[in-house]
Protein backbone atom coordinates (compact mmCIF):
# COMPACT_ATOMS: atom_id res chain seq x y z
CA UNK A 1 0.00 0.00 0.00
CA UNK A 2 3.07 1.91 0.94
CA UNK A 3 4.98 1.69 -2.41
CA UNK A 4 1.74 2.01 -4.38
CA UNK A 5 1.09 5.52 -2.68
CA UNK A 6 4.45 6.50 -3.06
CA UNK A 7 4.41 5.74 -6.84
CA UNK A 8 1.16 7.82 -7.23
CA UNK A 9 2.93 10.98 -5.49
CA UNK A 10 5.91 10.27 -7.64
CA UNK A 11 4.07 11.03 -10.49
CA UNK A 12 3.98 14.67 -12.34
CA UNK A 13 1.10 16.16 -11.55
CA UNK A 14 -0.04 17.36 -15.65
CA UNK A 15 -0.13 13.29 -16.84
CA UNK A 16 -1.84 12.41 -13.35
CA UNK A 17 -4.24 15.14 -14.12
CA UNK A 18 -4.53 14.20 -18.03
CA UNK A 19 -5.11 10.98 -16.86
CA UNK A 20 -7.91 12.20 -14.49
CA UNK A 21 -10.11 13.84 -17.46
CA UNK A 22 -9.33 11.35 -19.86
CA UNK A 23 -11.04 8.53 -17.24
CA UNK A 24 -14.39 11.12 -16.93
CA UNK A 25 -14.36 11.36 -20.41
CA UNK A 26 -14.51 8.05 -20.89
CA UNK A 27 -17.05 7.16 -18.03
CA UNK A 28 -19.49 9.70 -19.28
CA UNK A 29 -18.76 8.80 -23.11
CA UNK A 30 -19.64 4.83 -22.27
CA UNK A 31 -21.76 5.03 -19.25
CA UNK A 32 -23.35 8.14 -17.89
CA UNK A 33 -24.31 9.53 -21.72
CA UNK A 34 -24.67 6.00 -23.04
CA UNK A 35 -28.77 6.24 -24.06
CA UNK A 36 -28.30 9.44 -26.00
CA UNK A 37 -27.77 10.17 -29.47
CA UNK A 38 -24.40 9.66 -31.31
CA UNK A 39 -24.15 12.68 -32.31
CA UNK A 40 -24.41 13.96 -29.04
CA UNK A 41 -22.29 12.03 -26.67
CA UNK A 42 -19.17 13.63 -27.42
CA UNK A 43 -20.32 16.96 -26.48
CA UNK A 44 -21.99 15.97 -23.34
CA UNK A 45 -18.62 14.09 -22.44
CA UNK A 46 -16.74 17.57 -22.96
CA UNK A 47 -19.41 19.48 -20.63
CA UNK A 48 -18.12 16.12 -17.99
CA UNK A 49 -14.84 16.92 -18.22
CA UNK A 50 -15.82 20.64 -18.45
CA UNK A 51 -17.46 20.26 -14.95
CA UNK A 52 -14.60 18.55 -13.55
CA UNK A 53 -12.40 21.09 -14.62
CA UNK A 54 -14.66 24.45 -14.03
CA UNK A 55 -16.21 24.88 -10.33
CA UNK A 56 -12.47 23.34 -9.09
CA UNK A 57 -10.51 25.43 -11.08
CA UNK A 58 -12.14 28.59 -9.25
CA UNK A 59 -11.53 27.94 -5.70
CA UNK A 60 -8.27 25.97 -6.43
CA UNK A 61 -7.01 29.03 -8.53
CA UNK A 62 -8.52 31.78 -5.50
CA UNK A 63 -6.84 29.51 -2.79
CA UNK A 64 -3.55 29.71 -4.59
CA UNK A 65 -3.73 33.51 -5.33
CA UNK A 66 -4.93 33.97 -1.46
CA UNK A 67 -1.79 31.94 -0.54
CA UNK A 68 1.02 33.80 -2.21
CA UNK A 69 1.15 36.89 0.44
CA UNK A 70 4.02 38.49 -2.37
CA UNK A 71 1.66 38.12 -5.14
CA UNK A 72 1.76 40.49 -8.03
CA UNK A 73 1.86 40.57 -11.97
CA UNK A 74 5.04 39.54 -12.25
CA UNK A 75 5.55 37.35 -8.87
CA UNK A 76 7.24 34.40 -9.06
CA UNK A 77 4.94 31.34 -9.43
CA UNK A 78 4.36 29.30 -5.82
CA UNK A 79 4.71 25.34 -5.99
CA UNK A 80 0.71 25.67 -5.46
CA UNK A 81 -0.15 27.82 -8.00
CA UNK A 82 2.07 25.56 -10.54
CA UNK A 83 -0.19 22.70 -9.14
CA UNK A 84 -3.30 25.07 -10.30
CA UNK A 85 -1.97 25.53 -13.56
CA UNK A 86 -0.81 22.03 -14.18
CA UNK A 87 -4.69 21.26 -13.83
CA UNK A 88 -5.79 23.73 -16.07
CA UNK A 89 -3.19 22.30 -18.87
CA UNK A 90 -4.37 18.64 -18.16
CA UNK A 91 -8.25 19.65 -18.67
CA UNK A 92 -7.42 21.95 -21.69
CA UNK A 93 -5.10 18.72 -23.66
CA UNK A 94 -8.07 16.43 -23.13
CA UNK A 95 -10.36 18.77 -24.56
CA UNK A 96 -8.18 19.55 -27.93
CA UNK A 97 -7.90 15.55 -28.35
CA UNK A 98 -11.46 15.73 -27.82
CA UNK A 99 -12.15 18.17 -30.93
CA UNK A 100 -9.19 17.22 -32.96
CA UNK A 101 -11.07 13.61 -33.26
CA UNK A 102 -14.38 14.46 -32.88
CA UNK A 103 -14.78 18.52 -34.45
CA UNK A 104 -11.67 18.71 -36.28
CA UNK A 105 -13.10 21.52 -38.43
CA UNK A 106 -14.06 23.32 -35.34
CA UNK A 107 -11.00 25.52 -35.70
CA UNK A 108 -12.39 28.44 -33.61
CA UNK A 109 -12.16 26.15 -30.45
CA UNK A 110 -8.87 24.51 -31.54
CA UNK A 111 -7.24 27.33 -32.29
CA UNK A 112 -8.87 28.74 -28.75
CA UNK A 113 -7.15 26.11 -26.81
CA UNK A 114 -3.87 25.68 -28.22
CA UNK A 115 -3.23 29.81 -27.44
CA UNK A 116 -4.77 28.96 -24.12
CA UNK A 117 -2.18 26.31 -23.75
CA UNK A 118 0.49 28.82 -24.84
CA UNK A 119 -0.12 31.55 -21.95
CA UNK A 120 -0.60 28.43 -19.30
CA UNK A 121 2.34 26.22 -20.23
CA UNK A 122 5.07 29.20 -20.70
CA UNK A 123 3.82 30.89 -17.27
CA UNK A 124 4.21 27.34 -16.12
CA UNK A 125 7.55 26.73 -17.43
CA UNK A 126 9.07 28.63 -19.61
CA UNK A 127 9.06 31.98 -17.20
CA UNK A 128 8.09 30.79 -14.05
CA UNK A 129 6.13 34.57 -13.09
CA UNK A 130 2.92 35.61 -13.61
CA UNK A 131 0.62 33.06 -12.30
CA UNK A 132 -1.25 35.98 -10.36
CA UNK A 133 -2.68 37.15 -13.38
CA UNK A 134 -2.95 33.93 -15.23
CA UNK A 135 -5.20 32.84 -12.25
CA UNK A 136 -7.29 35.82 -11.84
CA UNK A 137 -8.44 35.13 -15.27
CA UNK A 138 -8.67 31.77 -14.83
CA UNK A 139 -11.40 32.11 -12.08
CA UNK A 140 -12.66 34.77 -14.26
CA UNK A 141 -13.59 32.63 -17.07
CA UNK A 142 -14.26 29.45 -14.93
CA UNK A 143 -16.24 31.09 -12.41
CA UNK A 144 -19.57 30.94 -15.16
CA UNK A 145 -18.72 26.90 -16.60
CA UNK A 146 -21.07 25.20 -13.84
CA UNK A 147 -23.97 27.46 -15.35
CA UNK A 148 -22.71 27.28 -19.17
CA UNK A 149 -21.85 23.27 -18.97
CA UNK A 150 -25.72 22.90 -17.75
CA UNK A 151 -27.16 25.14 -20.02
CA UNK A 152 -25.30 23.44 -23.16
CA UNK A 153 -26.45 19.76 -21.79
CA UNK A 154 -30.03 21.14 -21.81
CA UNK A 155 -29.60 22.98 -25.45
CA UNK A 156 -28.36 19.52 -26.33
CA UNK A 157 -32.04 17.74 -25.60
CA UNK A 158 -34.64 20.43 -25.85
CA UNK A 159 -35.63 19.29 -28.99
CA UNK A 160 -36.75 15.86 -27.41
CA UNK A 161 -36.93 16.30 -23.63
CA UNK A 162 -39.51 19.22 -22.29
CA UNK A 163 -37.62 18.71 -19.05
CA UNK A 164 -34.55 20.19 -20.86
CA UNK A 165 -36.48 22.66 -22.81
CA UNK A 166 -38.18 24.52 -19.58
CA UNK A 167 -34.59 24.18 -17.76
CA UNK A 168 -32.51 25.63 -21.23
CA UNK A 169 -35.38 28.92 -21.52
CA UNK A 170 -35.02 28.88 -17.39
CA UNK A 171 -31.13 29.45 -17.45
CA UNK A 172 -30.79 31.38 -20.95
CA UNK A 173 -31.14 35.04 -19.10
CA UNK A 174 -28.92 34.42 -15.66
CA UNK A 175 -26.62 32.64 -17.17
CA UNK A 176 -26.21 35.42 -20.18
CA UNK A 177 -25.89 38.20 -17.39
CA UNK A 178 -23.28 36.91 -15.18
CA UNK A 179 -21.54 35.96 -18.39
CA UNK A 180 -21.87 39.59 -19.83
CA UNK A 181 -20.85 40.59 -16.60
CA UNK A 182 -18.14 38.64 -15.89
CA UNK A 183 -16.28 38.58 -19.90
CA UNK A 184 -17.94 42.17 -20.55
CA UNK A 185 -17.03 44.12 -17.50
CA UNK A 186 -14.54 41.98 -14.74
CA UNK A 187 -12.57 40.64 -17.43
CA UNK A 188 -11.68 43.78 -19.30
CA UNK A 189 -10.77 45.45 -16.70
CA UNK A 190 -8.75 42.96 -14.97
CA UNK A 191 -7.06 43.09 -18.47
CA UNK A 192 -6.39 46.31 -18.33
CA UNK A 193 -4.25 46.55 -15.27
CA UNK A 194 -2.24 43.58 -16.18
CA UNK A 195 -1.86 45.61 -19.67
CA UNK A 196 -0.84 48.83 -17.49
CA UNK A 197 1.36 47.12 -15.08
CA UNK A 198 3.78 44.64 -17.85
CA UNK A 199 3.52 48.24 -19.71
CA UNK A 200 5.20 49.68 -17.34
CA UNK A 201 8.31 47.55 -17.69
CA UNK A 202 8.15 46.22 -14.15
CA UNK A 203 8.03 42.84 -15.15
CA UNK A 204 10.69 43.55 -18.12
CA UNK A 205 13.24 41.37 -16.20
CA UNK A 206 11.03 37.72 -15.74
CA UNK A 207 8.55 37.91 -18.66
CA UNK A 208 9.96 38.89 -22.01
CA UNK A 209 8.22 41.58 -23.39
CA UNK A 210 7.00 40.15 -26.97
CA UNK A 211 5.81 36.95 -24.13
CA UNK A 212 3.68 39.05 -22.34
CA UNK A 213 2.31 41.41 -25.19
CA UNK A 214 1.21 37.68 -26.92
CA UNK A 215 -0.69 37.26 -23.52
CA UNK A 216 -2.67 40.09 -23.94
CA UNK A 217 -2.95 39.37 -27.85
CA UNK A 218 -4.29 35.64 -26.44
CA UNK A 219 -6.54 37.08 -23.98
CA UNK A 220 -8.12 40.42 -26.07
CA UNK A 221 -9.12 37.98 -28.48
CA UNK A 222 -10.40 35.32 -26.04
CA UNK A 223 -12.91 38.13 -24.40
CA UNK A 224 -13.57 39.79 -27.88
CA UNK A 225 -15.14 36.54 -28.88
CA UNK A 226 -16.80 35.78 -25.75
CA UNK A 227 -18.44 39.45 -25.90
CA UNK A 228 -19.48 38.69 -29.31
CA UNK A 229 -20.99 34.84 -28.71
CA UNK A 230 -22.86 36.22 -25.45
CA UNK A 231 -24.24 39.21 -27.58
CA UNK A 232 -25.11 36.88 -30.29
CA UNK A 233 -26.97 34.32 -27.29
CA UNK A 234 -28.95 37.96 -26.37
CA UNK A 235 -30.09 38.88 -30.05
CA UNK A 236 -31.07 35.08 -30.60
CA UNK A 237 -33.09 35.35 -27.19
CA UNK A 238 -34.54 38.93 -28.11
CA UNK A 239 -36.01 37.53 -30.97
CA UNK A 240 -37.14 34.10 -29.63
CA UNK A 241 -39.97 36.81 -26.77
CA UNK A 242 -40.27 38.30 -29.58
CA UNK A 243 -42.11 35.63 -31.78
CA UNK A 244 -43.50 34.63 -29.04
CA UNK A 245 -45.19 38.12 -28.01
CA UNK A 246 -46.34 37.87 -31.65
CA UNK A 247 -47.62 34.75 -31.86
CA UNK A 248 -49.83 35.37 -28.56
CA UNK A 249 -51.33 39.13 -29.83
CA UNK A 250 -52.33 36.62 -32.80
CA UNK A 251 -54.43 34.33 -30.93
Amino acid sequence: MMEALSLITSIPNLPLFFAAFLLVYLIAYFIIFRNWKPMLRPEAASCAISFSHGTPAVFLAAAAILSDPDRSFHSRNTPFQGLVLDFSVAYFLMDLCHYLIFYPSDLLFIGHHLATLFVFLTCRYVVCHGAYAILVLLVLAEVTSFCQNTWTLAAARKSDSQFAAKLYEFLSPPFYALYSVVRGFAGPLFMYQMFVSFLSGAADTVIPRWMWISWIVVILTAISVSILWVFNLWVDLYRQKTLKSGDKKSR
